[in-house]
């Protein structure tokens, strides 16, 4: 069905959370780098960033995008705890980011 190292971005996966995100943050020009937009796409992709497998299938591209996805599962699923942070203590810092790397209204 598919071409030896013919890139993740060709091939089919189901729909979910990683796309919807990806292309919000594409549709609305979020001012982040590549990698940004790479590790929120497949950081659901166990079976490669974790285990290896559809190797065969990467570019080159996705073989050097492979880290920042490896460096972002480090603050995924595992890193939640039961305790909730202080939302307005927090809220300068992050607002300060959305402002500076996605301004405006977004379009969802």
């Amino acid at each position: 069905m598919y071409q030896p190292h013919c890139g993740l971005e060709n091939v089919l996966m189901s729909w979910g959370h990683d796309e919807y995100m990806y292309r919000v943050m594409k549709f609305n020009r979020f001012a982040l780098p590549k990698e940004a937009f790479y590790m929120v796409r497949f950081h659901s992709f166990y079976p490669w960033h974790a285990h290896g497998d559809y190797l065969h299938l990467c570019s080159e591209e996705d073989l050097r995008m492979l880290p920042w996805v490896q460096e972002l599962n480090k603050f995924d699923l595992y890193t939640k705890q039961e305790e909730l942070p202080d939302v307005q203590q927090l809220r300068g810092y992050y607002q300060s980011l959305i402002d500076k790397y996605c301004p405006g209204q977004l379009c969802w």
